[in-house]
Order: structure tokens, then sequence, then C-alpha cells
């Protein structure tokens, strides 16, 4: 019974999260025919899910004899599987199963719903299919309801019942502790399976200890090739294949996985990477939807400290579906630090009131246009204010720093610092409310707008402004590669820009190139 343990390669279904399942019908065929030659006990090639239209070169269908064509005509002794979610798949589409092809379905349902998914599961075990009830995010459930749901599984008897790691939030002693809980009390004839994330970089010691524990039942363990899915991915199928054919007496063919890699799988990697990030340790940390760390890494202007700080503070009721607009809130929250500001406005009025003022952007015209730009500092005598960033070739006499992510890139400046409230800094500074200064427009908040904000409420009315560029894809729109925004930016980014300097009412002379203008 020891030796009773299968991998269940999920490539096709979960590394679609990668390319939107769009592997091609050819190429799809060829990535089963490699896993099947690897021996790989099970493949799953694909998603039963409603769509509107029957796409060959997409591993997402309608129904099962759609991904039936996929399928070689010799699978020795594979077994081919396909998942769905009861809550976006109407059960009616699933026909009979009849004897040949997909054999086995993966039911999954979230926390919310796991009752209705269990009334899902029962009909698919009904319609003669290997069953294997894989509940999302089992971190997030208690000791009391796991047993809840391991009762209802043993009254349904499926074949497999899975541990799924939705959140990568899974440490080594979390696994003892649902697996013990699992393996207890799921009756012994039921085969447990294992399904990991790589949040933590932990996915190939977890399955490593797993297979270590020797359960006296039936045992899988899920991978894809090279880890490929959704950002930061899953456990490597070759690398632990390697470690069962070594210490398990399996026989998998590690040199067909490769070839698989090398062929279809590595290409794609090149252009999308996944693997360990921290912003996904952070969400698994949290045991948080993973949709929250992409949200604040969009923003492009929080640092992983400032991303701690934000999901420590999350409701539990918010951390297993994402939820687009508490996310905004808790954002919010964290940037509207409120302080007493008013001395250090006066100070800033005081000081600035009366000046010439230059604004330095980081724009890649600072570099070019750098001659120009000296010349007429000097003439002018203007002063300089930087905005999120350090410039090299010029002495600014402050540095406005809005953007936290920047601040720290920076943080070592002996400049003036005018900075906002959401930024913690033991360093002397002239500090303003970063809500007073915020401008709305329709693609969040610019450091740049902030900034002319600021001006114009201590009463400048007119500024010169030097490397505010604008943005154009896929040109180099930063004087350097380590300024680069990780914010998404649409085509109508600089109208967008354009519109709320407007509304700010200041008179400006770009003495760059800008988009802006």
């Amino acid at each position: 019974m020891h030796n009773d343990l299968k991998l269940l390669d999920c490539t096709l279904r979960d590394g679609g999260y990668i390319n939107d399942w769009h592997w091609g019908y050819h190429q799809a065929r060829a990535i089963i025919r490699f896993l099947t030659k690897a021996k790989m006990d099970f493949v799953e090639v694909g998603i039963l899910r409603n769509v509107d239209n029957y796409d060959e070169d997409v591993t997402v269908c309608n129904t099962i004899e759609e991904l039936n064509r996929l399928l070689p005509k010799n699978p020795g002794n594979t077994v081919y599987t396909a998942m769905a979610m009861q809550s976006n798949y109407d059960i009616n589409k699933l026909s009979e199963y009849s004897g040949t092809g997909i054999e086995m379905i993966r039911v999954t349902a979230h926390d919310y719903d796991i009752v209705e998914g269990m009334g899902f599961a029962q009909t698919v075990k009904d319609k003669g299919y290997k069953l294997s009830i894989n509940p999302i995010n089992i971190m997030g459930y208690t000791d009391e309801k796991i047993l809840w749901i391991i009762e209802q599984v043993n009254k349904i008897q499926p074949y497999q019942f899975s541990i799924v790691d939705t959140f990568g939030s899974m440490k080594r002693r979390d696994l003892d502790r649902i697996v013990s809980l699992v393996d207890n009390n799921l009756d012994k004839n039921i085969r447990v399976a294992l399904h990991l994330h790589e949040n933590m970089a932990l996915s190939c010691s977890l399955a490593q200890k797993f297979v270590d524990k020797h359960l006296a039942r039936p045992v899988a363990i899920d991978g894809s090739l090279m880890g490929m899915g959704r950002i930061p991915g899953n456990l490597p199928i070759e690398l632990i294949a390697d470690y069962c054919n070594e210490y398990m007496d399996k026989v998998y063919d590690i040199d067909f996985l490769l070839d698989a890699i090398q062929e279809y799988i590595a290409p794609i990697k090149g252009k999308t990477e996944w693997g360990y990030t921290p912003a996904y340790f952070l969400s698994a940390r949290f045991n948080v939807h993973r949709n929250y760390a992409e949200y604040y890494l969009q923003k492009g202007d929080l640092t992983h400290r400032d991303m701690d700080h934000i999901l420590a503070g999350y409701d539990r009721s918010k951390a297993t579906a994402f939820d687009e607009d508490y996310a905004e809130l808790k954002y919010n929250e964290y940037k509207n630090q409120v302080i007493d500001d008013k001395e250090d406005f006066q100070y800033l009025q005081h000081i600035l009131r009366e000046k010439k003022i230059l604004v330095l952007a980081p724009g890649s015209s600072i570099r070019s246009e750098k001659n120009y730009i000296s010349d007429y500092i000097t003439k002018e005598q203007v002063v300089t204010i930087a905005v999120n960033f350090v410039p090299e070739d010029f002495e600014a006499d402050y540095i406005f720093f809005s953007n936290s992510k920047r601040f720290s890139q920076a943080a070592d400046t002996a400049a003036n610092l005018i900075i906002t409230s959401n930024i913690e800094t033991d360093k002397k500074a002239i500090k303003l409310n970063y809500n007073a200064l915020s401008s709305s427009f329709d693609q969040g908040c610019n450091s740049m707008v902030m900034l002319i904000k600021l001006l114009k409420d201590i009463g400048i009315s007119e500024i010169a402004v030097a490397g505010a560029d604008g943005y154009v894809e896929g040109e180099r729109n930063y004087y350097k590669t380590s300024l680069r925004s990780t914010a998404e930016r649409s085509g109508n980014y600089n109208v967008a820009v354009h519109n709320a300097i407007h509304r700010i009412g200041m008179k400006i002379n770009f003495i760059t190139r800008s988009l802006y203008e």
C-alpha cells in the first residue's frame, strides 16, 4: 500500500492561467502525448465550464466530448481528468461516462458554496466518473469545518479527496496537522491528494514530506511542467517525479517531461514569468486571495513593507474571494494617514512662495536635454524640486516623495525632503497629508500632479517643468530603468494627466518635450 502513490499533471488546466488556456489544438495534444509517454498516472486535459463557443485551441470546454478530442489513441495506463466548479458549470451538460476518454472529474468549490459543491460532486459520481473532491483553500477552514467536510466526503465515497493549498500559505507544521486530520477521519479506501502552490517556495519540500509519510492509504500529488501556473506557480511535476523515482521505486520517464518543457513550456516562461516573488509570499502569509497581491503590485507606489501592513489589517471574511472595492478601501485607508501638517505647510509656503520653481520629473529627456536644463537652472536662478527620484545630473534643492516604493530606493539621499503622510521615515522632512493632495483622475494618482497641486495651494501660479515626457508603450519612458513604473498604463494615460493638471489651473512652461502639453 505504501507504494500506491500517483502523480497528476495539471499543466493544461492550471498552467492555462498563464496563456488563457490558448494552447493550440496540436500543441495541447503533443503535451498530453509527452506526459503519457512519461508514464504520468493522471493528466488533466482542461476545464469544464460554461462557455459561448467551442474553440479547439482552448482547453476550456462545455462538454466532455470536446475535451476528449485532445486525447491520444493509446493512453497506456494514464488516466485523463478534467476539472469543474459547480458555480460556473451546468452539470446537465455532462454526459454519462462512456467507458473511454476522460475518466475522472475533479470538483472544486469555495467555502461559501461548499454545500452546493457536495451536491454537484454527487451528481458527477452518479454519472459514472471517478470523482475527486477538491475544496478550495483548505487552510482557510477550522479543524471543525474540515471534519464536517470529511463527513460529507465519506457519505459520497469519491475516488479521491484533495488537500488544496490554494493561497500557498501551508508550512510543514500545517501539512502535518491537516494530513493527520484527514488521514485519521477519511475512509481508508479514499485516495488523499495534495495540491500545492509556490508562494513560499515550499512546494517541493512539502511534497517530499508528504511522500515520506508513507500513509497506509492510496495517495496522489499534483504538479505541472516547470511549475507552470498562475503566478507564483505550482509544484514542478518533474521534480517530484524524480524524487518518487529515487525513493518510491517509480518509473516516470523524466526525459519526456524535459522534452515537453523545452518544446512547449520554456518558451512561454520567456514571455510570462512565474515563480516565487515577495508579494505573493505576503498574500500567502495572511492566507488571502492572490488577486490582492496583484492589485497592489499594479498600483506601482507600494513597497513590500506597505503591502505587508495593508494585508495585516484585512478582515478574514474578505480573504477567500477577491473584492476590488475592499482592496481599494484598505489602500486608501493606508495612504490617507491624517496628520497635523499646518506648520509644515506654512513653512513651505514661506520658503517657496516668491521663488521661481523648476519641477524635475524622471523622464528620459532629463538626460538627453541635460545641458539645456543646466543652462536654464543657472540662467533663471530657479528652485529645483525633483519628483520621486534623486537626479544624478542635477543637485535638486528639494525632492518631493509621495510614492513609498520610490522613496525606499532613494532613502539615503541628503537632499531636503517634502513627503506625504503615507511615507514612514525618521529623516527630517516637510510632511503633508496625502489625501489633501491626491488628485482624482481616471487612472489613479500621479505624484507630479500632486506636487503641482501643492505648489498651487501655497500660492504659486506659474512653474517650469522638465522631464515630464509622458508614457509611450514599448519605449523607454524613464531615464533610469530602476524608475520604471509597475503600474498599468492605458492608452489615454497622457490625456488623463493633462486633464488633471489643467483642472488645477497652474500655468506651466514645459521646457522639455512633453505629451502632457
